[in-house]
């Protein structure tokens, strides 16, 4: 899914009840994660729930897993991955990801803790970007 239509999608949507349960769906449909992935080396620091994001190089451009042991986060990551996969380490770091989340109305809606870990789950993804 686009960015656009995502934002799309969130717009359409009514209330914040429903934009969460669409936060969560979007986590469900999120690939598994293996077992042997959930160590700290893949944990991100700065989240209250646990957070795993893994990065993956083909070729010229970054793609990453991600998993949480909370729903709504992991639906967070969902959409975390939808801005940052299959992109350039330099695309990476030039996304104004801050202006996405403000279209979607996160930077709102979230408890600040949850604002925190959206904001170390970009941070880790863009430190991918560079050392990768």
């Amino acid at each position: 899914m686009e960015i656009s239509e995502l934002i799309d999608n969130f717009e359409f949507l009514d209330s914040w009840e429903d934009k969460y349960r669409y936060i969560i769906e979007l986590g469900e449909k999120l690939p598994p994660l293996a077992d042997e992935l959930h160590t700290e080396e893949w944990k991100v620091k700065g989240c209250q729930s646990q957070v795993w994001v893994v990065p993956h190089r083909k070729g010229t451009v970054l793609s990453f897993e991600g998993d949480s042991d909370a729903m709504i986060v992991k639906g967070l990551i969902a959409i975390v991955l939808m801005i940052y996969n299959d992109k350039s380490p330099e695309d990476i770091k030039s996304i104004a990801v801050e202006d996405i989340f403000a279209k979607l109305g996160l930077a709102e809606h979230l408890s600040p803790s949850r604002r925190n870990g959206l904001i170390s789950m970009t941070d880790k993804i863009r430190y991918y970007a560079q050392i990768l």
